[in-house]
């Protein structure tokens, strides 16, 4: 596969959106999760279109035996398979197992991104307000650029994730826009003039 190389290229991020929805708090991110998938959808396809690496970072859901395969069979056989099909990942995308919340954490994924060259990562996915939160605050210390779709992250608590976009923005200098400002075919920009570094 041809990957867009230099410290500056980007990949997308696709965080914990394979998912059963069967645990706590499943019902009060439904109805979020519903208004994002579309998004996230036309997001992934332009991103595969422009050759940009595609990367899911996934919760294991403590099942430490499972692989990437496991996890998108057990969704797609689960009632809310219709979430899962418009995004799950085709033969070219990359796939990261995660335990905790920040997709950084005692995963690959630092190494991946420096041999595909990456130094900015989109972050979408779920939950806005934790999993979205801690990893661009991961990203940020690594020295990497953050954007963050503001429609392509779902949420629990929505009060929360506008919190949670605010501290992205002012602590960690990510760039909150729109999944339709993302041009994966153009140079991504650097930090927002003014932000923490």
């Amino acid at each position: 596969m041809n990957r867009r190389s230099g410290p500056r290229g980007p990949a997308l991020v696709v965080i914990d959106m394979i998912n059963t929805y069967d645990h706590e708090d499943a019902d009060l991110l439904l109805p979020s999760a519903r208004r994002v998938v579309p998004v996230l959808a036309e997001l992934i396809d332009r991103a595969r279109g422009a050759d940009v690496p595609v990367i899911y970072a996934n919760d294991n859901f403590g099942v430490w035996r499972s692989h990437h395969g496991e996890l998108v069979d057990t969704a797609l056989a689960r009632p809310h398979a219709d979430l899962i099909e418009p995004i799950r990942p085709d033969d070219e995308s990359l796939f990261v197992v995660k335990a905790r919340h920040s997709v950084f954490y005692e995963t690959p994924l630092s190494y991946l991104l420096w041999r595909l060259g990456v130094g900015h990562v989109v972050l979408t996915g779920q939950v806005t307000e934790q999993c979205v939160l801690y990893s661009a605050l991961d990203a940020h210390i690594r020295h990497l650029e953050v954007t963050v779709p503001e429609d392509a992250v779902a949420c629990i608590h929505p009060h929360l994730a506008s919190a949670a976009l605010e501290m992205m923005r002012r602590n960690m200098g990510a760039r909150i826009v729109t999944a339709k400002e993302i041009d994966f075919t153009r140079p991504f920009p650097g930090p927002p003039v003014g932000a923490a570094h």
